[in-house]
């Protein structure tokens, strides 16, 4: 089997598989990078979302 015979009859594997690899590799990238990483110390509550909690957990005390 030459390289051409080969690329004929499996090119949509061939271009598929590169791709579906580098976006692995990217997205592997991407979540090793310490620029994305969040930092949990710094991490501020919505005010909303805590009101919310607050108030949910009051109903549940109040039962």
């Amino acid at each position: 089997m030459s390289l051409k015979t080969i690329w004929k009859d499996y090119k949509v594997l061939i271009v598929m598989g590169t791709g579906l690899g580098l976006v692995h590799w990217g997205w592997l990238y991407i979540k090793s990078s310490p620029i994305f990483q969040l930092k949990t110390e710094n991490v501020i509550a919505e005010p909303g979302i805590v009101s919310y909690v607050m108030q949910s957990d009051q109903e549940h005390k109040e039962k």
